[in-house]
């Protein structure tokens, strides 16, 4: 849970009687919320709003919350979107279907804006294809490795059909070496190496929880046959893709690796790909 979740899961434990406009879902966040003296210059957003599926009266808000948070003696900028659910009577963070035990914030997922398919992310396939396909993922990660190269060996057969679009999502605090892989595999990519990614899911496990910069890289160019420097891991333009990626995974609040969408929407099932009739 995030340090803006912590600080505002306590507020909402009781509820507040008010019509459920995004302007009062925004009001009423912002006063509540800055009742906690740590938070301040605290600007509260609603960016969407959606009808939630099988609840009457409900509907999901996804909310941006940018604030500055004091923590001891320092003070960290936040920024973070979470989801709310709100009727005319009541606002909650958590909203549980009581037949099925369903949290519906599993059910609850931002669009996926057309900007967000960058010339940058397009590995494979032509950008009109009939589908895109857009894949979160970090190369250590157990079931990224057993589910990315196969979906990516597939669909790069169909440049007519798919437009494979991929963001690194290096998860640190699991994998501390991916950070220093994902920089390394997108500095070959500006390079001009071709089917980086497909060997980037080759690299040893063995380096996983290595933390020193050159030994990850010296892992990464023995096994991808590249000779990426240290300096190239923190070229303008890979720090300018890095922010990229990050800033569509806050976008989207996408919590953990692969995560898929198709055709605009989230892929629980990450397998529409192979629903597809392809010729």
């Amino acid at each position: 849970m995030s340090l803006m979740s912590k600080l505002s899961a306590t507020m909402l434990i009781s509820v507040s009687l008010f019509a459920a406009t995004n302007t009062e879902v925004e009001s009423f966040l912002k006063k509540n919320l800055s009742k906690n003296p740590a938070i301040t210059s605290l600007k509260v957003k609603v960016v969407e709003r959606a009808p939630v599926d099988g609840m009457k009266g409900w509907d999901s808000f996804i909310v941006s919350l940018d604030a500055k948070v004091k923590q001891g003696k320092e003070e960290r900028e936040i920024k973070q979107r979470t989801i709310y659910f709100a009727n005319d009577k009541v606002i909650t963070g958590d909203l549980t279907d009581i037949k099925t035990g369903k949290n519906m914030r599993d059910s609850v997922a931002p669009k996926f804006k057309p900007e967000y398919y960058a010339k940058a992310n397009l590995v494979y396939g032509k950008e009109n294809a009939k589908h895109k396909v857009a894949i979160f993922s970090d190369p250590l990660c157990p079931f990224c490795r057993s589910y990315v190269p196969g979906a990516l060996e597939y669909m790069k057969q169909y440049p007519e059909t798919f437009a494979v679009y991929y963001y690194h999502f290096p998860l640190e605090r699991l994998h501390p070496a991916a950070p220093t892989l994902v920089r390394a595999a997108t500095a070959a990519e500006l390079q001009g190496r071709k089917d980086i990614l497909l060997a980037l899911y080759k690299v040893p496990t063995s380096v996983t929880r290595e933390t020193d910069e050159k030994k990850i890289l010296d892992a990464f160019n023995k096994s991808v046959n590249t000779n990426i420097k240290i300096s190239d891991l923190h070229s303008p333009m890979v720090e300018a893709h890095m922010q990229h990626d990050q800033s569509v995974i806050e976008a989207l609040m996408v919590g953990g690796t692969p995560t898929v969408y198709f055709d605009g929407e989230k892929d629980s099932s990450k397998n529409r790909y192979k629903e597809v009739k392809v010729k």
